[in-house]
């Protein structure tokens, strides 16, 4: 009698049983090696975007940051000219000499008019010129509000820059997972060749226990941006 249920404890896990679980076990880790394969490459294929993008606002932006160093300095040289101007101006109407005066405001609503941007003729007017003696120029606000396109577009791309070095990681993540399938796949193809079922039997409990390992590192690696798999089937 107890040797009958020790030969069914025996039973519960035989070569009959353990070909099957390797067999099934096989096709999962294919299954898994083809998806983190797939996976891995929609990583790197959005790896190449960004790297793309970042690079494209990255020339947007120095070009922007050139047009605004040129409007920076062609501002503040007409400011410098303005700002002498005024002085002239007042000393020329404390002489008495308004005609003089005159030809003065003149000349600064022409400067105004043809040299300055609308972001320092928004600052400077006819109406605020007027006991003005401070250079807006030596307002930090002011001076970095010329580039601020610039900044934006720069930022923009160096986040975009660090999004793509993500994906490569990311990438690369899923390069090992591939290895680490791999190397269950070849473990469990031993399995069927070792003689001794012990040996066997310990082999498949320890690919099992690699294969449980690959598949909790791939789930904490994130999915691709955007990844909705619906969306391969909706073809236009």
């Amino acid at each position: 009698m107890k040797n009958e249920k020790v030969k069914e404890k025996k039973e519960i896990f035989n070569e009959k049983k353990l070909g099957i679980l390797v067999a099934i076990f096989l096709g999962i880790t294919t299954l898994l090696v083809a998806w983190a394969g797939w996976i891995g490459s929609l990583h790197g294929g959005i790896q190449a975007i960004n790297f793309t993008k970042s690079n494209n606002l990255a020339a947007k932006g120095n070009a922007e940051y050139n047009v605004a160093a040129q409007i920076y300095l062609s501002d503040l040289f007409a400011w410098n000219t303005i700002f002498n101007l005024r002085l002239d101006m007042e000393t020329a109407r404390e002489k008495g000499e308004e005609a003089e005066a005159k030809v003065i405001e003149t000349k600064i609503q022409k400067i105004m008019k043809e040299s300055c941007s609308p972001k320092l003729l928004e600052y400077i007017n006819l109406n605020n010129l007027d006991g003005e003696s401070s250079s807006p120029f030596e307002k930090e606000d002011f001076v970095n509000s010329y580039f601020e396109t610039a900044k934006g577009l720069l930022d923009e791309s160096q986040k975009v820059l660090e999004e793509g070095k993500q994906d490569n990681l990311r990438g690369d993540s899923y390069k090992l997972v591939t290895v680490i399938y791999s190397l269950v796949l070849f473990l469990l193809g031993i399995v069927g060749i070792l003689k001794d079922f012990q040996n066997r039997k310990i082999l498949f409990i320890f690919s099992v226990c690699i294969l449980i390992f690959g598949i909790i590192y791939m789930l904490r690696i994130p999915m691709p941006t955007g990844f909705n798999i619906t969306s391969f089937f909706n073809y236009k």
